[in-house]
């Protein structure tokens, strides 16, 4: 894979080179009359090609313009294909208005409309392809590897088993070995990147090893970037701890491979037919296909869940504030995917003082209103919700998103619970449609867990219909 100055250099050459020959064909008779004549939309455009110096002035104020309209691609970055599609997409549809502007005030300069239309419908198809294969791995080249970790002894066992250089290490200033130092016997924290007494069984691994330690955890994004990194290698002591996650989360969204020992790994993290000492974290476990058609369905669910409903919210708003003293809506702190936090909303169905992190039923709590009870029944409390999923927060399927002081109470008396965030949190999900809730905890991760490992498009549905089915069947019960 090509990096630093010869990266940036075959990047824009492409990039003119793709422009212009954008502009060749744009501007070719035969392309003009079928454009302009079957394409709906745009059927109504005059053909008109440019000769001469206009044709030349063509393309290099498209070449210009596109070339400084994509400079934040040419320095090589990790990121997922997605987001360089994206990204791609943005900065040659901004190009086209930039083009667009300049011949509305140069008129000589002006590019025919169909033409200016084709370059920009061309490029948006051709640039994002050229950047991802720019960021393709050839075969056999095993990439630039990171290790990230807080286990000497795991660190110097990996070490041999990556194929290809290492470029060095991130440990967090607190670390423990898992078979020289005691559990729970921290060593004096230094700022990223110091040295500290305690620290030599590590260091000694890196001397042995030709790695250098670039920092402490807090640098991973920097160093992804700065390094343009391809693969993470996690090396934790405990691999359900928040910084094993933050790690996950960094490779995640840097488009960042991560892999992880086997003998260290998880059958909710890692496919198990993997082959190898190292194998895979899956951090998009959803087939691409599936994911789309999730995403899809989030969306027209939760738009057509707020027109159809947005009458009744607004009842339901005005029930709340006659019932009770305090706001219609209630906000909460509550934990996403990789341990990251979003404030979800719903409608208020308690009184707003005594609030307390230890789950309970709701036959057990006296502070829930009499509106709050009918909410709570029929489910109606979780419309404001539907906003969360719009934005992209939750999902309507997945895990259900935990209050995070809540979190901390079902953590210490359940093990293995922030597998949990390895998925979207979801409006509903396997463990609610089989009534396993927060005072159920060991259930409810039985029932979480299970839908990671079968997650699909078709099981999502198969969730939402029986989700439906149960509210209808609640509802029916309240007002009966």
């Amino acid at each position: 894979m090509l990096t630093g100055w010869r990266y940036r250099v075959v990047s824009a050459v492409g990039v003119v080179g793709l422009t212009v020959a954008a502009v060749f064909i744009a501007n070719h008779s035969v392309t003009q009359q079928f454009f302009t004549s079957y394409v709906p939309l745009f059927n109504r455009l005059e053909v008109q090609t440019l000769g001469g110096s206009l044709f030349l002035w063509a393309i290099f104020l498209c070449s210009v313009v596109m070339l400084g309209c994509l400079i934040p691609l040419y320095k090589p970055r990790p990121r997922r294909v997605l987001d360089t599609i994206l990204l791609t997409q943005k900065r040659v549809v901004t190009g086209g208005l930039a083009i667009a502007t300049f011949g509305f005030f140069k008129w000589s300069h002006r590019l025919p409309r169909a033409t200016l239309v084709m370059v920009v419908g061309l490029l948006s198809i051709a640039m994002p392809l050229w950047f991802v294969w720019m960021r393709r791995r050839p075969s056999g080249d095993p990439g630039r590897t990171l290790i990230v970790g807080d286990d000497p002894d795991q660190i110097h066992q990996i070490t041999p088993q990556v194929a290809g250089p290492v470029l060095g290490y991130l440990c967090p200033t607190n670390i423990r070995s898992s078979q020289g130092v005691e559990e729970g016997a921290g060593i004096e924290a230094v700022p990223d990147g110091g040295v500290q007494e305690g620290e030599e069984v590590l260091l000694e691994y890196g001397r042995h090893s030709s790695l250098e330690r670039l920092g402490g955890l807090s640098r991973i994004e920097d160093i992804l970037v700065e390094y343009d990194v391809d693969t993470v290698v996690l090396a934790f002591h405990q691999p359900d701890r928040a910084e094993f996650f933050g790690s996950l989360d960094a490779c995640f969204e840097h488009g960042v491979d991560a892999k992880v020992h086997r003998e260290y790994a998880d059958s909710v993290l890692v496919s198990e037919d993997e082959i190898g000492e190292l194998v895979d974290v899956d951090l998009e476990p959803w087939d691409p296909l599936d994911y789309m058609f999730k995403r899809v369905f989030d969306v027209a669910f939760a738009l057509v869940g707020m027109i159809v409903f947005a009458p009744l919210m607004i009842l339901i708003a005005l029930a709340i504030t006659l019932d009770s003293p305090g706001p219609a809506l209630y906000s909460q702190e509550r934990t996403a995917g990789f341990g990251e936090t979003f404030t979800v909303s719903k409608f208020r169905t308690m009184v707003p003082e005594g609030e307390s992190a230890n789950p309970s039923e709701d036959e057990e709590n006296d502070r829930i209103t009499r509106v709050g009870r009918v909410l709570r029944k029929t489910h109606l409390d979780e419309l404001p919700q539907l906003m969360a999923i719009l934005l992209g927060r939750m999902s309507v399927v997945g895990p259900r998103a935990a209050w995070t002081d809540e979190e901390q109470v079902i953590e210490r008396e359940t093990t293995s619970w922030r597998k949990r965030w390895f998925v979207k949190p979801g409006l509903t999900g396997l463990a609610q449609v089989n009534d396993a809730n927060s005072t159920k905890p060991d259930a409810k991760l039985r029932y979480d867990l299970e839908y990671i490992r079968r997650q699909s498009f078709w099981f999502d549905l198969k969730i939402v219909l029986r989700q439906i089915w149960k509210v209808c069947r609640d509802t029916w019960a309240t007002i009966r």
